[in-house]
């Protein structure tokens, strides 16, 4: 045991000495040969595990990400011998086939629609780098749901440092090919084949990264309850490839990782669960009040934010909704219930002018699954703020 200690303690200092050696200024392949030398033959796991712990230590995960280039470099012809393949890529609509496949056809956007443009500055090509560009751009769908179904059930085992930092290299990616796309009439034809290039390795070297990295942590991992509900959700994303099949596995495993089941003060819902006081202070911090009156015309429910528009009291609860308007506007009121019942409108908006706000009021149609009118919702929101904003600012950009 004091053993393996200490050789986690060593491989972290490693990763320590690389990671400064980088940020320093040296190269992938400077650095490589000591990484090498402290990770050869230990699994991706085991190295995820001790990037893990610097982060938990207080490493920047931007730090992290340098060593990406590095894992690919080393790992290239010694990866497929830890991680034998596995019957699970080969199962179509599986999400690892999935993931596999759609790799296969980012290769042939590249290989067929993008790099051949490359080589000669001409007017046609020009324009076929723009298409393929185009066409390489879909591959954020397939980002999109590696960050936004994968990466959450890896989190749920503690696995984090790879998630963020393969998540980092992706924006990377995405930003790459889309200020390539941006610019590519401003620049020197010398320039695009540079730029596009570095953009190929890149999304070349998170390719590999994901069928020898990602791939057999996750099949190490995850339970087949877990695939099947990731391959559930991953219509909703879309795909890159065509005729996704359903997969539907016979047996079923518990998941490792057990959901809070139904009890007192607890609310289930399909897309999460929540404790009572968490969805009521959830709502309340909407910004924007909302109101619910079910399919009786009775008012069932309000927010309660710090600064709503319209008073509210606990009195309205349980009171028909034509009460609760002003004598000159219920006949609307009551018209535009009618319409969202008998399915004439499923939504109306109003907007009026009161003192320094501007107040956006929206009407919406709630419905079951099968369409049974169920009540109205009422958004009500003060919109001159939201008026008013101009520009951009982004939760990642230039310093």
């Amino acid at each position: 045991m004091s053993e393996s200690i200490n050789n986690r303690e060593y491989r972290q200092k490693v990763l320590k000495q690389v990671i400064t050696e980088l940020h320093e200024g040296k190269t992938v392949e400077e650095v490589k040969g000591i990484f090498e030398a402290a990770f050869q033959g230990v699994s991706a796991t085991e190295i995820s595990e001790a990037e893990g712990a610097l982060m938990a230590g207080g490493l920047p995960v931007e730090e992290i990400q340098r060593l990406c280039d590095v894992h690919a470099a080393v790992f290239k012809g010694s990866i497929e011998e830890i991680h034998q393949p596995t019957d699970q890529t080969q199962i179509p609509g599986h999400p690892a086939n999935t993931l596999i496949r759609e790799n296969r056809v980012i290769e042939k956007i590249i290989e067929k629609e993008l790099r051949p443009y490359l080589k000669e500055d001409t007017k046609e090509n020009l324009s076929n780098v723009a298409n393929g560009l185009q066409k390489l751009s879909s591959i954020d769908v397939h980002y999109l749901r590696k960050e936004n179904l994968i990466f959450p059930y890896m989190e749920k085992y503690g696995i984090t440092a790879p998630p963020k930092v393969m998540w980092g290299v992706d924006d990377e990616i995405r930003d790459m090919i889309k200020e390539l796309q941006n610019n590519l009439n401003n620049l020197e034809w010398v320039q695009i084949q540079e730029k596009a290039e570095e953009a190929i390795t890149k999304i070349t070297e998170m390719i590999f990264k994901e069928e020898n990295i990602l791939l057999p942590m996750l099949l190490e991992t995850l339970t087949q309850d877990e695939w099947k509900k990731i391959a559930a959700e991953s219509g909703e994303l879309g795909y890159l490839v065509e005729k996704v099949p359903a997969w539907n596995p016979v047996e079923e495993y518990q998941p490792a990782v057990k959901e809070e089941k139904s009890q007192a003060g607890v609310i289930t819902m399909p897309t999460g669960v929540f404790h009572l006081e968490e969805l009521v202070r959830m709502l309340d911090t909407l910004p924007f009040d909302i109101t619910f009156v079910d399919k009786n015309d009775v008012v069932k429910y309000f927010s309660q934010g710090p600064d709503r528009v319209f008073p509210r009291t606990k009195a309205v609860i349980g009171r028909n909704v034509s009460n609760c308007h002003p004598p000159a506007s219920v006949h609307i009121v009551e018209q535009l219930v009618a319409d969202f019942k008998s399915g004439k409108k499923d939504n109306e908006d109003f907007w009026i002018k009161m003192k320094d706000k501007y107040i956006l009021i929206r009407y919406f149609a709630v419905r079951s699954e099968g369409g049974e009118f169920l009540g109205v919702l009422e958004v009500t929101q003060d919109i001159k703020p939201i008026q008013e904003i101009t520009g951009e600012k982004r939760l990642v950009g230039p310093e």
